[in-house]
C-alpha cells in the first residue's frame, strides 16, 4: 500500500487531503467563498468584470414569488431553473422547448414532458433549500438555455457539454471537457455519469475520456471517439479562466465554461473546491504543474499571459 502511495505522489498525482489542506484551505479564504457558491453574485462579478455569461431571466427568491414564473419565462421557449447556492448539478432543470399543443407544457432535455405547476413545485423546492450546500433557503434562478457548439454534439448525449479548468495562483493548470450521457440524464456532471474528457493545454485538443473513474475512449451513448476535438477558440477560454482569479480572489479555482453556438463561450459558475477526477481525465496529476506554476508565477502577469504560460508550460506530454 506504501509503495502504491509513493508511485502516486511521484507521478504527482493531488490527493483529496493534501488539495484540502494545502490549496483550498491556504488559498481560498472562506470570507471569499460566496463570490463561488451563490451563484447570482458570482454572475454579478463576471459581469462587472466583463465576462460573457448566460442571460438571467429572473430570480425567485421568497415562495409567494414561485407564481410570477410563467411570467418570467413567457417569451422564451427554452430555459435553465437552477438553484443558486446548488453544487454538482442537483435541482437544475434544462428546458428545451414547449409542447406544440399546450403553452403550459415544457420539455425537458431528456425529452419528457413537465407541466408550469410541476416547474413551479420544483422552484419551490429549490426556494426551500433542498438542493443548497448549506440546506438553508435559497434563490432559484431562470436562465438563458445555452445551445451547444456543434463541435461536441457527437460526444454529448442530450445536454449541453462544459469545461472545467483548474486555476492555481491565477495560471490555468489543468482542464477537461465534460459530456453529458444518457445515465448522467443529460447532464455535465461526472458524479452523475458523464463521461470527462482531458485536454491538451497547448492546443485546446481533447484526450482520453474517464467514465466513473474508468478510461474510456468511446462515448458510451454516441460511440463517437472522445479524444482529438479541437475545442473552439480555447485561446479565449484560457484567457477568461484566468481572470476568474481577479474576479473571485480564491488562488485554488475551478473554472466552468461552456460553448454557445451563436455567442461563443461563456462562464456558467465557478468553484472554491473543484474536484480531483480531472487528473484521471488527463492521465497525469495536478501537483507537479501547481508546482511548476510556483516556479513561474508573477505577481504583475496579466490573465493573458499567464494563459500563454499554461499553453507553453503544461502540453499532453505528461503521463501518471
Amino acid at each position: 500500500m506504501f509503495s502504491a502511495a509513493k508511485r502516486l505522489r511521484s507521478s504527482g498525482v493531488l490527493g483529496l487531503n493534501e488539495r484540502n489542506a494545502d490549496f483550498i484551505m491556504r488559498l481560498n479564504p472562506r470570507r471569499l467563498y460566496p463570490r463561488v457558491d451563490d451563484k447570482v453574485l458570482t454572475k454579478q462579478l463576471a459581469l462587472e468584470a466583463g465576462m460573457a455569461v448566460p442571460d438571467l431571466y429572473g430570480v425567485i427568491e421568497h415562495q409567494a414569488e414561485v407564481r410570477d414564473f410563467s411570467a418570467m419565462v413567457d417569451d422564451y421557449s427554452s430555459f435553465v431553473v437552477k438553484p443558486a447556492q446548488g453544487s454538482g448539478g442537483d435541482g437544475i432543470l434544462v428546458v428545451t422547448g414547449r409542447s406544440e399543443r399546450k403553452r403550459d407544457k415544457f420539455r425537458l432535455s431528456s425529452g419528457m414532458l413537465i407541466s408550469d405547476g410541476e416547474i413551479q413545485h420544483h422552484i419551490s423546492n429549490i426556494v426551500g433549500g433542498q438542493y443548497s450546500l448549506s440546506g438553508n433557503r435559497d434563490k432559484a434562478l431562470i436562465e438563458y438555455c445555452v445551445h451547444f457548439d456543434p463541435t461536441l454534439a457527437d460526444v454529448s448525449f442530450q445536454g449541453v457539454p462544459d469545461i472545467r479548468v483548474v486555476v492555481y495562483r491565477g495560471y490555468p493548470a489543468m482542464a477537461m471537457v465534460r459530456l453529458p450521457t444518457r445515465a448522467s440524464d443529460g447532464k455535465a456532471n461526472l458524479h452523475q455519469g458523464a463521461v470527462g474528457a482531458g485536454v491538451d493545454m497547448s492546443c485546446g485538443k481533447t484526450l482520453t475520456g474517464v467514465l466513473n473513474d474508468l478510461l474510456v475512449e468511446e462515448h458510451p451513448d454516441t460511440g463517437a471517439l472522445v479524444a482529438g476535438l479541437a475545442i473552439p477558440q480555447w485561446d479565449f477560454i484560457l484567457e477568461s479562466s484566468a481572470r476568474g482569479y481577479e474576479v473571485t480572489g480564491l488562488g485554488y479555482l475551478g473554472v466552468d465554461m461552456v460553448i454557445d453556438d451563436k455567442r461563443g463561450p461563456l462562464i456558467l459558475e465557478m468553484n472554491a473546491r473543484p474536484g480531483l477526477n480531472i487528473q484521471i481525465a488527463n492521465c497525469t496529476g495536478l501537483a507537479n504543474r501547481v508546482a511548476r506554476i510556483d516556479e513561474i508565477y508573477n505577481p504583475d502577469a496579466t490573465p493573458m499571459e499567464r494563459a500563454l504560460a499554461a499553453r507553453r508550460e503544461f502540453p499532453a506530454n505528461e503521463s501518471v
